[in-house]
This record gives C-alpha cells, structure tokens and sequence, in this order.
C-alpha cells in the first residue's frame, strides 16, 4: 500500500507555493512595464497568473468532489497557459529581457507540470 502526504491545506502544497511565488516575481517586474500598459499588457499577465494560485485555493476546497477539484485544477492550467502567452509577448516588446523570459516561462511550466500531475493523480488529493 502506497504512503498518501497529508497536507493540512493548500499552502502546503509545492504547486501552491511556486505558484505564488511566480505571482509576486510577475508583479515585480511589470512595475516596470510602460504605463500605456497599465490596463492591457501588465493587467492581464497579473490576473492570469495571480488566478493560478486562487483556483488552487479553490480546487482545494472542493476536494471532497474528485471533478469538481478537477475542473479547478483545469482552470488553473488555463490560466498558467494565458500567463505563459503574456511571459511571451512581454519578452517580444522587449519588456523583459532573455534571462526573465526563460526563468519566469520555466517557473510557469514547472507549475503546469504539477497541476497536470495533480490532475492524474487527484486521488492523492481527494477525500474518499
């Protein structure tokens, strides 16, 4: 029989904790975004990436309903991919340089690895 992790909420979880983190880098750097970005570029890389750790918060919630914690974890990847195509766009206006652009694209991925784990395998998360 396989040991299950107890977590004791979702702030213990590793996809929860890189993904907040990624949140505060994003938020960091689009400080220094141009100001006619203010409501278009900056605003929707911050709200993609902040709904990643959010839907995990909710996905967490709902964990007593396999699809329901699924469908969380779904949307999470949603919006980790968004957060992926405004990384992209950001680093082609030449807002961020090669180096930002290959850690925070890495730092994203390596969530999306996770929730797609977590999606396979929801049972380790899941109440019976």
């Amino acid at each position: 029989m396989s040991e299950k992790t107890i977590y004791r909420g979702f702030r213990d979880l590793l996809v929860y904790q890189k993904s907040y983190k990624l949140v505060l880098r994003i938020f960091a750097i689009t400080k220094n975004f141009p100001i006619e970005e203010k409501y278009s570029l900056t605003d929707q890389i911050r709200r993609s990436s902040r709904s990643v750790p959010a839907n995990l918060a909710e996905a967490w919630a709902k964990r007593r309903y396999v699809k329901a914690f699924v469908n969380k974890l779904s949307d999470c990847m949603g919006e980790a991919s968004e957060t992926e195509v405004w990384i992209d766009m950001s680093f082609d206006l030449k807002y961020i340089d090669s180096n930002e652009h290959s850690e925070l694209l890495n730092d994203c991925i390596e969530v999306e690895k996770m929730l797609s784990g977590m999606i396979k395998n929801p049972d380790k998360f899941c109440h019976k």
